[in-house]
């Protein structure tokens, strides 16, 4: 089913309402769809290399209004729709730890699952939760999306069609590394801290959520 549906949104990369598919998968993936949108605005791009940009600006603009539809869920609607979507999605289990990493480290949790493979809606729906003050969140998710979406507009604009076969192989590398980076900074932070038992540990051991 999920390859059914993964080839259905492809699909619409030939639709005449590209831009307007695009702004609607990125939006949903933000807060509760499965399928990411980076292949989908990956295809677009090499089909229109002139506007790979703005293709990539309306990617960042609508998972950005997407986080926040994630957020309002988290934030009004938990116990009756956002419990049970994690759940849906198999990102249940990872939201005590999503809470905890969330409350300790705030901004740069946001801009990790922002610029990488992490469910990005795990991160939208658990910050609302937690009351996660809102300006922080909107400006880091800006900065997370826009650092991958708009690195795929500029390579393409920049570039053209040749350069998917380097963003194929090398944006994932990239992005995962900027990952590395951010939790490796975390890390740093704790170990000046002093703390032998610190925040991290607890996280990773996490199996509930207080409200």
């Amino acid at each position: 089913m999920l390859r059914r549906l993964y080839d259905w949104t492809m699909e619409k990369a030939a639709h005449p309402h590209a831009q307007a598919w695009l702004a609607f998968f990125s939006f949903i993936e933000a807060s509760f769809f499965p399928i990411p949108p980076h292949p989908l605005l990956g295809l677009m791009c090499l089909a229109e290399p002139r506007r790979a940009i703005r293709f990539a600006a309306i990617a960042t603009a609508a998972s950005v209004a997407g986080g926040l539809f994630g957020y309002a869920i988290g934030y009004f609607l938990f116990e009756s729709i956002g419990a049970s979507l994690l759940a849906a999605l198999g990102l249940g289990e990872s939201f005590p730890q999503a809470a905890c990493y969330l409350r300790e480290y705030d901004v740069e949790v946001i801009l990790l699952a922002g610029a990488t493979p992490v469910p990005f809606k795990l991160l939208t729906i658990t910050a609302g939760f937690i009351k996660m003050a809102l300006v922080p969140f909107i400006l880091a998710s800006i900065a997370g999306r826009a650092l991958i979406f708009m690195t795929v507009g500029i390579l393409f604009r920049l570039f053209g069609a040749p350069i998917k076969r380097v963003i194929d192989q090398y944006l994932g590398t990239v992005t995962a590394a900027f990952g590395v980076l951010v939790v490796a900074g975390i890390f740093a932070v704790t170990l000046i801290g002093g703390d032998d038992h610190g925040p991290t540990d607890a996280c990773e051991a996490a199996t509930t959520v207080q409200a």
